[in-house]
């Protein structure tokens, strides 16, 4: 008995495979490196300097970006990440900023 979806994707019976398995896990690999989304952080200045708080995380995609907060109270898909700022800034003391994540700058 096939799976309802099924209707929605062609059918690769009889189809060879595309190379073998350890390239097959390289192509996988590669195409995870070029389209992993770029993780930043929505973090909140209090004051000029006086303290701050990660407010939210988020992920730029290509065409859009994912902003969820930390408390857990806020999801959007917004265009650009810098979009989210408006979000996050509370009246005059608190403003945001977009920060790129810098996995480079992590020690092991």
């Amino acid at each position: 008995m096939a799976h309802p979806l099924d209707a929605l994707v062609p059918d690769p019976t009889g189809k060879p495979p595309l190379c073998g398995e350890s390239l097959f896990q390289e192509l996988l690999e590669g195409l995870v490196t070029d389209e992993a989304p770029q993780l930043f952080a929505i973090a909140q200045e209090y004051g000029e300097r006086v303290d701050c708080r990660i407010a939210a995380w988020g992920l730029a995609f290509a065409n859009h970006a994912e902003v969820v907060s930390v408390q857990g109270g806020l999801r959007v898909r917004l265009a650009e990440p810098e979009d989210a700022l408006c979000c996050f800034n509370m009246g005059s003391f608190v403003r945001a900023h977009l920060v790129w994540h810098n996995s480079a700058g992590l020690s092991e």
